[in-house]
């Protein structure tokens, strides 16, 4: 029917969407990870030369004598400044958090699709089920019917059948049964003729030689 048509139509739709949201969502989450592995190794190596580049620093400093300027590069450890000011340090701790928020908002939300789509799919086959048990019994019904109406069609011709012939005896004894003005003589000459012949025809059913 065309409400099944449309459920399928519906579910082939939804199924399409939901397979290519699923898959970017996929691949959102798979680089957002990857993003963050690669900020945590560039923190991890920038932390590491910032701690050696501060130690240089203080032996550089304690080898001087007090009467020597320490130049202006190493009046403290280098931090990596940006124009904007801060350090490299603490810009990629931003960016590995908002990797990280972006994994977990992707993760949310695919995990809410998927679950709007399952209930979606869940209703529409139930609603699919039902719509096709309702053809299937209407279509059972039509059958039933028609069978029926054969069943009676089949009656009425063997009821027919069976009225013509009975008309047609009562015709065939009609002379016999009713006064067609023929005198009483006449009728017991053929009433004898009749028994006569139904004798005869008892004898041929016997296998009784009428010679």
């Amino acid at each position: 029917t065309s409400a099944v048509a449309e459920l399928d139509a519906a579910m082939q739709a939804a199924t399409e969407e939901r397979t290519s949201s699923k898959a970017a969502n996929t691949q959102t989450i798979a680089d957002a990870k990857a993003a963050q592995t690669a900020v945590e190794q560039a923190t991890a190596v920038l932390k590491d030369f910032y701690a050696k580049s501060a130690q240089a620093t203080a032996l550089a400093q304690s080898a001087q004598s007090p009467a020597e300027d320490a130049p202006e590069t190493f009046d403290k450890p280098y931090q990596g400044l940006l124009p904007e000011g801060g350090n490299v340090v603490s810009f990629l701790e931003v960016v590995l958090t908002d990797f990280a928020r972006l994994e977990s908002e992707t993760s949310t939300s695919e995990a809410t699709e998927t679950d709007s789509y399952d209930k979606f799919m869940f209703e529409s086959k139930k609603d699919r089920a039902l719509k096709e048990n309702e053809k299937g019994h209407k279509t059972a019904k039509r059958s039933d019917s028609e069978q029926s109406l054969a069943e009676t069609d089949e009656e009425l011709k063997l009821t027919q059948s069976q009225l013509d012939k009975a008309v047609a005896y009562y015709e065939k004894l009609k002379p016999t049964c009713v006064d067609s003005g023929i005198t009483y003589e006449e009728r017991v000459k053929r009433r004898e003729e009749e028994i006569q012949s139904l004798q005869e025809a008892l004898k041929i059913l016997a296998g009784t030689d009428l010679s």
